[in-house]
């Protein structure tokens, strides 16, 4: 190209340059980089073709492509006297390929408008999709009222983007009204009427609409599978992906992340061996899937593998890999982590990296990189402060837990359920009966959140451990739900501890009613009429156990 160039410019400075708008065509669609295109540019201007609506409508195009903004490509256009329709048509849709932000794209249709260019079947379909993809319904409605002004409501592009528009933003009833009253349709026009029933979870008149069309593509055999996978149909969703006359990544990454999602490791697993191209999406299901079903192990060594195999892992891959290393909560491990991911290319500013980051530190016991972390955070949220407090009450550190919840409620964040939980476990595992006690009245009191069977399982706890076993069963009953198995269990661990057989009996009966086949109960209550030296109750629980076919869980050494 730069050869081609040097002849034209060597020949200009013999002779008036020709106006041809063919050979910088040619040039133009050799172009690779921003700099060809900068050259081109030099000559199309040299050679006074700044009007020439085919070479600039390719210009824009090609300057999108190269280019992260759309400033050059304007001011491109911006040279044009009178943009016809078409060259508006190469604006709009650049700004939608760039992802423009909605009110530049917007801005640029009003221009178009206002500029006197009349709107054609070819302008609507990218300004709807830019409302789309920023859930801009209000506005989608507007761009429909314009398009029907113009008479293209009726043009197949026209009607399918706005069948899009519509079903993914839960306007599903006017997304009905433009498929029905279509005159002609397409596959992608059933296609997106799916997507959208899908989308709103209404799977029984997607699949009727699925089975009616004349025709299917993979985006739609795909989207059904999703939508069974989505309502936890998973015969129904695998059911479609054997019947798939072809299949894509997209088709197995459903399948193995609803198998994950369902606890079928093996299912998921087995699927992903089955792919012949394996994508990041498809390793992160796979491994996320892992870590949300409790197998750290397993999601590691499809890492080491996916590492193994050169494929390069994104955020969200390290992200799960990061949570797996908290359930294991291995303090080297954790480093190794840390010291991977802090090479690699991912963004650590993002909330969730950090959170993830956090959460993995504070599990492994590195308070020291987590307290770091911690103060580095720019705005710290409910999460950053519950993470850090778990992991000071996890690793002993109790009234550190504490000053730290206190901390969090000077800076006004709003607390939820989960941060009372977290703070009610600290103060138990730290014996802070009275900070645990003020914590628990004021969830109503102060902030209007009824205390839930864990927070007075938690609460319970505290007074257990204290020797206030009286108090705690009292709070027991006068709970406003059933209190679930671990208040109770908490309470008769107490009635061991301090040798109460009476009460002790009391609360084994209610666990045996909620857990029957439980023989920690059974061996507690045991060894509590042992030590009260009652040897035919003692003997009546064992009976109990053999009745009931109960089995003690046998005891084991690390040694």
């Amino acid at each position: 190209m730069r050869s081609i160039l040097h002849h034209q410019q060597h020949s200009s400075s013999s002779s008036p340059p020709p106006r041809s708008s063919a050979t910088i065509l040619t040039l133009l669609k050799a172009c690779k980089t921003i700099h060809h295109l900068h050259q081109v540019h030099a000559s199309i201007v040299h050679r006074g073709l700044e009007q020439d609506h085919s070479l600039v409508s390719l210009f824009i195009s090609l300057s999108t492509t190269f280019s992260a903004t759309i400033s050059y490509s304007t001011t491109v256009f911006d040279r044009v006297l009178s943009p016809t329709t078409f060259l508006w048509n190469s604006l709009v849709r650049a700004h939608c390929s760039k992802r423009i932000s909605f009110s530049d794209t917007l801005l640029a249709f009003i221009r178009m408008k206002a500029h006197g260019s009349v709107p054609d079947r070819y302008t609507y379909p990218s300004v709807i999709k830019a409302c789309c993809g920023m859930g801009k319904v209000w506005e989608g409605k507007m761009v429909h009222g314009s398009a029907l002004r113009c008479g293209v409501d009726g043009d197949v592009f026209v009607g399918t983007s706005l069948i899009d528009l519509y079903g993914k933003c839960g306007e599903i009833g006017d997304a009905d009204k433009v498929f029905d009253g279509m005159p002609v349709r397409n596959v992608v026009s059933y296609t997106a009427m799916v997507v959208g029933y899908v989308s709103v979870g209404d799977v029984a008149r997607a699949k009727k609409l699925f089975d009616e069309m004349p025709q299917r593509n993979v985006v739609a055999w795909n989207a059904m599978m999703q939508g069974f996978v989505k309502a936890g149909d998973l015969r129904s969703a695998r059911g479609v992906f054997d019947a798939m006359p072809e299949k894509n990544v997209v088709s197995f990454t459903t399948m193995i992340d609803g198998y994950a999602k369902s606890g079928d490791m093996a299912a998921s697993r087995f699927l992903f061996e089955q792919m012949k191209e394996k994508d990041i999406v498809a390793w992160s299901a796979l491994i996320s899937g892992y870590v949300q079903n409790g197998q750290p192990n397993q999601a590691l060594k499809v890492f080491l593998q996916m590492e193994s195999e050169n494929v390069k892992p994104d955020e969200f891959i390290l992200v799960s890999l990061m949570s797996a290393c908290s359930q294991l909560g291995n303090l080297e491990l954790s480093q190794w982590v840390d010291s991977y991911v802090s090479k690699s290319s991912i963004d650590l500013q993002q909330d969730h990296v950090i959170a993830a980051l956090l959460d993995m530190n504070t599990k492994c016991g590195n308070m020291e990189k987590a307290s770091k972390l911690f103060e580095e955070i720019p705005k710290r949220d409910l999460v950053a402060y519950c993470s850090m407090i778990q992991g000071l009450s996890i690793h002993g550190c109790g009234k550190e837990a504490v000053n730290l919840f206190e901390r969090m409620l000077m800076e006004g964040l709003i607390l939820d359920e989960a941060a009372f939980t977290i703070i009610l476990t600290a103060c138990s595992h730290a014996g802070l009966v009275d900070e645990g006690w003020n914590y628990f009245q004021s969830m109503k009191q102060k902030y209007s959140i009824d205390p839930s069977p864990d927070h007075y399982a938690c609460m319970v706890d505290i007074l257990s451990r204290s020797g206030q076993i009286n108090d705690a069963y009292e709070l027991i009953k006068s709970m406003h739900v059933e209190p679930h198995a671990g208040a109770w269990g908490a309470l008769l661990g107490a009635c061991k501890l301090y040798g109460d057989s009476e009460l002790g009996e009391i609360v084994a009966n209610r666990l045996f009613e909620l857990e029957p086949q439980n023989g920690a109960n059974y061996v507690l209550l045991s060894d509590i009429y042992a030590a009260a030296e009652r040897w035919v109750d003692v003997a009546l629980v064992r009976s109990k156990m053999r009745e009931r076919r109960v089995r003690k869980i046998p005891g084991c050494s690390k040694i």
